[in-house]
């Protein structure tokens, strides 16, 4: 369901500790035109903070504006401010974006930060296992292992797995943006945070849900599911894709 209003709105109607992951990017340092909205990181971190469950995640998708020759830093503030109301931060993820931005005066900019921060362990980990193993269906002996403080010899062999955990640099291709929203990012990125931190049946929220990506992951990948969108036209944009969705299903 899209609530067509400010997050904090939404989030003041929700039950504490009701939500197990969170999975969004919100409008930062002005890169782009949301149809003129802004957020209040503080009133909203907060609110995160109460709605999320324990062992809840919140994945927050941030990067940086260049001004007057200087990075602003606003996704390392926001990072430190998650972490003073209470969340852990549980992993710095990279996206890297298949095709470059352009700049000035600086290397190509094709990054944005993952923050994973967590409501104390997170309850859900369900790493995806793609990275390809060099050494793949080879026979190994064990190796060396510590045993309360003393080396013993490992017995026995095994055989190396073809794919084990991927790194935490993702490359995702950053599809063109046919929504008519200024930054919908990848529906991949989002299906891969949902199946990494929840299970089926978990509650997913965005509270920027913008063109409703991580709403259509969501519904994909058996999760239950809000959105917030305080902009009607996006509001519309997510609804008419949610739309479509079920029909192909239907």
């Amino acid at each position: 369901m899209i609530f067509n209003e400010d997050c904090l709105v939404t989030m003041s109607k929700l039950d504490p500790e009701s939500i197990d992951l969170v999975v969004t990017s919100p409008p930062y340092d002005n890169l782009r035109n949301y149809n003129g909205f802004s957020f209040d990181f503080e009133k909203v971190s907060k609110a995160l903070f109460r709605v999320m469950k324990p062992g809840g995640v919140v994945v927050w998708v941030v990067g940086d504006a260049t001004i007057k020759g200087s990075e602003s830093g606003t996704s390392f503030r926001q990072a430190l401010g998650f972490m003073d109301l209470g969340f852990n931060l549980h992993d710095t993820m990279i996206w890297e974006k298949t095709g470059r931005l352009p700049t000035q005066d600086r290397y190509y900019a094709i990054f944005e930060y993952m923050f994973v921060f967590s409501k104390g362990k997170p309850k859900s980990m369900n790493f995806i296992c793609d990275h390809k193993n060099a050494q793949s269906g080879q026979v190994r002996q064990k190796d060396r292992t510590i045993n309360k403080g003393k080396r013993v010899a490992g017995e026995g062999v095994f055989v190396t797995k073809e794919f084990s955990r991927r790194p935490n640099i993702w490359k995702i291709h950053n599809m063109g943006n046919k929504s008519g929203h200024p930054a919908i990012f990848p529906e991949q990125l989002a299906t891969d945070h949902i199946l990494s931190w929840s299970n089926e049946g978990d509650l997913v929220y965005d509270p920027f849900l913008g063109s409703g990506t991580t709403a259509l992951a969501a519904i994909k990948n058996k999760r239950n599911w809000i959105g917030s969108e305080i902009s009607s036209d996006y509001t519309e944009i997510a609804n008419e894709r949610i739309k479509l969705l079920k029909e192909r299903n239907a």
